[in-house]
């Protein structure tokens, strides 16, 4: 076999009180597609982080065509000829597309002036590859998540990379923008450019790796062709055990109280005229392809956004919600798709996070926090949610994604909602973490909480819900009683429209 283009020898890297990387080897082949794999805190993201500049390890070789070297920054990684799609969205929301595109190698003239006209060219000859629109003039935090995405693909490929890291690409993508990002994947293959494919998503992972790595608790624990995989094989490595369900079944049957009821609904940018029904204890799928209006609607529920038109009811009785305050005072709590920009503060505790929402239930004369039952609180969502931390003092940007997402999930219940709207709730953590996030839902709901869940993963939709609601360009197209539920009738109402 001919020399790896990347190799690393006994990697170690720790945090303060977390070994991350326990003597990993890893290596890459030119023009070779490895899927790297493991739960949320197995390693995984500090490994690329090391290879891509952003650390550098405690102790170990890295090696690069046969030669030893050291990187001190991302910037050093790219002059080697590596880059990166991090999972959580690398951009700068206040500058445009076009900004964030060439942020840093900007084309300049031979006076050194920028030539805008040149980016522009170059820009849409990106887009066009990949094969979406986006407005090049836009601020990049105006656009949808998946539109953020693609712009990140699209600096990756801007650069002459002989090795690109993609740490879950298809989070936020639709199954096209996916389907087109695999065949990507396979011209950059056939040119000799390696990548490594970070992703939760296993049938991903089978479709367009050569080989698999997979990491636990901060170690390598097994290497797999990929045509000789499973998916059983993979999740016992990754896990160390059989996961025997990957989704909850219901005990109970959902109830036929109307809780809310939403007349005629419409409002920015693209929500028009919807009319739904969600009963107490059920939890309603929305569903859809990216850009439908979902999460729209849900902002408009939540009065994060003002609704244009249309009525809401709680219990029968009408209530107009104009700000996420108000909905919460109501018993409606929202889950967003973007925890770490929208759901949680990174450098507070996890006590802090999961208390933020009650603060005024805490409080007492003059407003002062009633310590002790802040962290009684706290604790008792720490034990009930089985979110794995050091402490109620631990830092949330520290723990896992999964465990950041039940931290999330904490915050919202400790306000004892009557509706939880949940927006993509297992966007880009690892299979057990699913199955548990799975479990909370539906427990939730036999227990009498009405849930709208919002997923791009239509296995999830389909296990889940009791009703489907699929929406198609900011309109309900059809609702899905639990017998007619299948991905084909899903898929099947959105293409007709």
């Amino acid at each position: 076999m001919a020399e790896p283009l990347l190799q690393l020898k006994k990697i170690c890297k720790s945090f303060p009180g977390v070994k991350a990387l326990d003597e990993v080897d890893f290596s890459i082949q030119e023009g070779e597609v490895v899927g790297l794999l493991g739960e949320n805190g197995a390693g995984k993201s500090t490994l690329v982080k090391i290879i891509s500049g952003v650390y550098m390890p405690d102790s170990g070789d890295m090696i690069w065509y046969g030669n030893r070297f050291s990187l001190k920054s991302i910037m050093d990684a790219q002059e080697k000829g590596i880059a990166i799609i991090f999972q959580e969205l690398n951009n700068c929301p206040n500058l445009s597309a076009l900004e964030n595109l060439f942020l840093g190698r900007e084309i300049r003239s031979k006076t050194g002036v920028v030539n805008f006209r040149a980016m522009k060219k170059k820009a849409e000859e990106i887009f066009s590859y990949l094969d979406v629109q986006i407005p090049l003039t836009t601020p990049v935090g105006k656009l949808s998540v998946a539109l953020q995405q693609m712009v990140e693909i699209g600096k990756a490929l801007l650069t002459k990379a002989k090795l690109i890291i993609m740490d879950e690409p298809t989070s936020s993508l639709t199954d096209k923008e996916s389907r087109k990002l695999f065949q990507i994947i396979k011209e950059l293959k056939a040119k000799n450019i390696s990548v490594i494919f970070i992703s939760h998503k296993l049938e991903e992972v089978f479709d367009v790796t050569d080989r698999i790595i997979v990491l636990r608790d901060g170690r390598r624990v097994g290497e797999l062709e990929t045509r000789s995989a499973t998916r059983d094989s993979l999740v016992s490595l990754m896990v160390g055990r059989e996961i025997q369900s990957f989704f909850s079944s219901r005990s109970k049957t959902a109830g036929t109280e109307v809780l809310l009821k939403v007349e005629n609904f419409s409002g920015p940018p693209n929500v028009s005229g919807v009319n739904f029904e969600l009963h107490r204890g059920e939890i309603l799928g929305f569903a859809g392809l990216i850009g439908a209006g979902r999460t729209e609607l849900a902002l408009l529920l939540f009065g994060a956004e003002q609704k244009t038109s249309g009525r809401m009811f709680l219990q029968g009785k009408e209530v107009h919600i104009r700000s996420p305050w108000q909905a919460i005072e109501h018993g409606i709590a929202y889950l967003s798709e973007d925890r770490k920009i929208k759901s949680l503060i990174l450098p507070m505790t996890v006590q802090e996070n999961i208390t933020m929402s009650i603060h005024s239930a805490l409080s007492g004369f003059f407003g002062v926090l009633n310590k002790k039952k802040e962290r009684e609180i706290a604790d008792s969502f720490v034990r009930l949610l089985e979110i794995k931390t050091s402490g109620l003092d631990q830092v949330v940007n520290n723990l896992s994604g999964g465990n950041q997402q039940k931290v999330v999930i904490a915050k919202w219940l400790a306000t004892t909602p009557s509706i939880l709207i949940l927006d993509e709730p297992t966007r880009g953590i690892d299979v057990h973490a699913k199955a548990e996030i799975h479990k909370l839902i539906t427990d939730l709901a036999d227990k009498g909480t009405s849930i709208i869940l919002i997923s791009s993963e239509l296995p999830e939709i389909v296990a889940l819900s009791d009703r489907v609601l699929v929406m198609h360009e900011g309109r309900v197209c059809r609702v899905l009683d639990k017998a007619e539920i299948s991905q084909e009738n899903i898929m099947g109402a959105v293409f007709s429209g």
